[in-house]
């Protein structure tokens, strides 16, 4: 590729049966490499994670916010947290990138519901706002531990519920992204057999637990633990800790989620009620499907 530079050229002239040779120069145009700028990807051209379930979240994750962000309007957007939430927080990146979007984009503020979304929100370049000043959020995407087939929820595998419950119901649109596995054919507790997590006060989970086992009949309840990384119950974000209570197949979660709601020491059930608006199951060959309230 030539990038600059003059080029000598010889002309011959005749005149009046005289030959004069003339030596001049001229500039070669400049050269440069095409600039290439960046657009959003299509969903039909991304390469395979070499994952049928990561495709999966990633198709599901992609398409919601495709297909709910509203980039020209919305200002304030709730990040949730856990594996397929990854995949919103890396396409929410990718419209920031996108010189049509950037000036939108670049104006969002994004609220967090723990640390991993956090991280996620800063990762990829997006501003990180707190829900105190932002009480009002346009719309919201996270995961879910299982879905109904009324679009009830199970949610705080992660233990982060209460902040993701917290998030949820201030948005004016709540948009839930989870892979095939986590929709129950009907009822929820039929695929997620972990239990209902309940967010308690630490000087009450012994009192809890108790009245789990004895007014609501749960079969077991029990304290989460932090596993071989950490010696000790789990403490979530709000110092608090979880109990994992398994009540089987749940023909009636609100009535449920009321019950332990009223329990004195419970911060917040992990049965998240009439919340959801659209769900987007990713399916292993790349398809998704979608629920809608």
């Amino acid at each position: 590729m030539v990038l600059s530079g003059k080029v000598p050229i010889t002309s011959h002239l005749l005149y009046k049966g005289l030959r004069f040779s003339v030596r001049y120069s001229v500039r070669q145009p400049v050269l440069r490499p095409r600039r290439m700028f960046y657009t959003v990807p299509k969903i039909d051209d991304l390469h395979s994670l070499g994952s049928p379930i990561e495709n999966a979240k990633r198709a599901a994750a992609y398409r919601a916010v495709d297909e709910n962000l509203d980039v020209f309007e919305h200002k304030v957007i709730g990040i949730g947290s856990g594996s397929t939430v990854v995949y919103v927080a890396e396409r929410l990146g990718q419209y920031l990138k996108d010189a049509k979007f950037t000036d939108y984009v670049s104006k969002f503020t994004c609220i967090a519901t723990g640390f991993q979304s956090k991280q996620l929100i800063m990762d990829n370049g997006l501003n990180f706002g707190v829900i105190e000043q932002n009480p009002n959020i346009d719309i919201a995407f996270d995961g879910a531990d299982e879905v109904d087939h009324q679009l009830q929820l199970i949610k705080g595998g992660g233990a982060c519920l209460f902040q993701e419950k917290l998030v949820s119901t201030s948005a004016e649109k709540f948009i839930v992204v989870a892979d095939s596995s986590k929709r129950s054919p009907r009822l929820l507790g039929v695929n997620w057999r972990q239990g209902v997590p309940i967010e308690v006060v630490p000087p009450a989970y012994v009192k809890v637990k108790n009245e789990l086992l004895s007014k609501l009949n749960a079969a077991n309840v029990v304290l989460r633990q932090g596993g071989r990384a950490k010696a000790g119950p789990i403490v979530t974000d709000n110092n608090n800790f979880i109990l994992d209570a398994d009540f089987g197949e749940i023909e009636n979660p609100k009535e449920l989620h009321d019950k332990i709601k009223a329990m004195v020491g419970v911060v917040e059930t992990g049965l998240f009620i009439d919340n959801a608006a659209k769900v987007y199951f990713g399916n292993s060959d790349g398809t998704v499907d979608v629920m809608v309230r």
